[in-house]
């Protein structure tokens, strides 16, 4: 699986429709009309996502392999 960063992923996030609501701190918090989850995506400059928070984040927002 492809590592990416918090900025790419939260790119993605907001192609799917998901709407920045806040921050707090380093953690950019998106949430979606109709859907009771919100998505935290830590953007630590170009760092990428340890591979256990991009799973988790792929299957909320979603995210297929090929599009990231």
């Amino acid at each position: 699986m492809k590592a990416v960063t918090g900025k790419r992923m939260a790119k993605l996030a907001e192609e799917k429709g998901w709407v920045f609501a806040r921050v707090n701190g380093s953690h950019h918090i998106y949430t979606m009309e109709g859907r009771v989850e919100r998505v935290v995506i830590p953007i630590h400059g170009n760092k990428t996502l340890k591979i256990g928070l991009q799973k988790s984040l792929m299957k909320i927002i979603p995210v297929s392999e090929h599009e990231l």
